[in-house]
């Protein structure tokens, strides 16, 4: 009976003290997940109280969380969205794998970390995180711009990277030779396209299974499902966290939204947890000493974070302010970030690695939007700039740009204007171009 008192008394205070932090950051228009990281860091090693009774069922919820966080976003899209994002922004995604995925892997290597800990750190600089960006996305009202289905675009490339990024991590984690590692990613292929497949040729059979009028049929449904397939997803060593996001992305429709409704309130309890537990276990003593490379890396990573959307954006077409907005909707990490590095320290990578994904995602979880919020009046007077004022390589940017779009626009007969006059297009923020 005592320790059912202490249990039900520390998880109090956590969730309690989750929603005081979660209040803060609502009124101050930041993400809570940089506050919920320092509340796990408060109360876990080396903090001010440390957390003993209620640990492991904090980790179990925190596993729970991982599941939900990665359910609920493949609920946002379906098989058909997930195979046109790819052959329509493959070579965006690339770029954005190049660009984000290097400064992790060479600040590893680069300190010695060896290559087990650069795959991880790969990861952590690499993904961007999802749920922080949606919200900017709203937030700002940036959601009907034209810029947006860029943005959304290269998340699922990420998130499908990630399908394939995982299964390596954790056979190079368990120390698993190349067959094993081999066969792991072979695994997370087939069964990626299996689900993808079952979505677009049998879906509305899954669809039927999981249907139900009640809403509390419904929830049970989809949630047991999620952790069953989750379940199974590890145990063939694909990463629970994928085998719930596949789940969401075979259902779709009416009821893939009734389902995030339903789900939303337990997503955001359990992955609140999550972040917690993250910080439980890092030391904040140890994030001290490697402060300032979280902040090299976290300003390398804006940069890389700014070249990809600007460059994605400017492929399908966006002016120069939709173009910015794509880059800084990009910038903030949190979830999938903190997913990788803690597979990393629960598996024995290098010691430094945990707390400098931490003090890495807690600058740029908190810097995103804000500077998403600060910068908006720097947009609006960079599309207004004329580009002879721009940098050297924005400008040479925006006359490939321009080029491209004249030729497209004499191609569909567009530019059959009088012989001698310039013909006038858009450029995809309403900005006019003289070719």
């Amino acid at each position: 009976m005592h320790d059912i008192a202490i249990l039900f008394l520390e998880l109090g205070g956590i969730i309690l003290a989750l929603g005081v932090l979660g209040s803060f950051a609502l009124r101050a228009g930041i993400s809570p997940i940089p506050l919920y990281l320092i509340a796990g860091l408060a109360f876990g090693h080396g903090g001010i109280l440390s957390l003993g009774t209620s640990e492991e069922f904090v980790h179990t919820a925190s596993e729970i969380g991982v599941v939900l966080l990665l359910l609920t976003l493949g609920l946002e899209y379906n098989a058909d969205e997930l195979v046109t994002s790819l052959k329509g922004n493959a070579r965006g995604g690339l770029v954005d794998l190049v660009l984000n995925a290097a400064p992790g892997a060479i600040i590893a290597l680069v300190l010695g970390w060896g290559p087990v800990a650069a795959i991880a750190m790969a990861g952590v600089t690499y993904a961007t995180s999802s749920g922080i960006t949606a919200k900017v996305l709203t937030d700002l009202g940036w959601i009907g711009n034209r810029e947006t289905p860029v943005v959304l675009s290269l998340l699922v490339f990420e998130d499908l990277t990630m399908a394939v990024y995982l299964p390596i991590l954790t056979a190079v984690l368990a120390g698993a030779g190349f067959a094993a590692g081999a066969t792991s990613v072979g695994i997370a292929l087939a069964t990626v396209t299996v689900v993808l497949v079952v979505s677009l040729k049998f879906g509305r059979y899954l669809e039927m299974f999981v249907s139900s009028p009640n809403s509390e049929v419904l929830l049970l449904k989809v949630l047991g499902l999620a952790l069953l397939v989750a379940g199974i997803a590890q145990q063939l060593q694909v990463s629970a966290a994928v085998g719930a996001f596949l789940v969401g992305v075979a259902l779709s429709g009416q009821l893939a939204h009734e389902a995030q409704e339903l789900l939303a309130p337990l997503r955001d309890l359990f992955a609140a947890v999550f972040f917690v537990f993250f910080g439980l276990n890092t030391d904040p003593a140890k994030i001290l000493p490697v402060a300032g490379l979280a902040l090299l890396l976290a300003f390398v990573s804006i940069i890389t974070k700014l070249l990809t959307g600007y460059y994605a954006a400017q492929k399908a077409g966006i002016g120069r302010a939709g173009r910015a907005r794509a880059g800084i909707a990009l910038v903030p990490r949190g979830e999938f970030n903190i997913v990788i590095a803690g597979l990393a320290v629960s598996a024995g990578a290098h010691p430094d690695l945990g707390p400098l994904a931490a003090g890495y995602v807690l600058i740029l979880a908190a810097f995103g939007p804000l500077a998403a919020r600060l910068l908006q009046p720097l947009i609006t007077s960079l599309a207004a700039r004329p580009e002879e004022h721009l940098p050297f390589f924005l400008r040479k940017k925006a006359e490939k740009g321009q080029r491209q779009t004249a030729e497209a626009s004499d191609d569909s007969g567009e530019a059959d204007a009088e012989p001698g006059r310039p013909v006038s297009v858009e450029d995809g923020d309403g900005e006019p171009v003289r070719n």
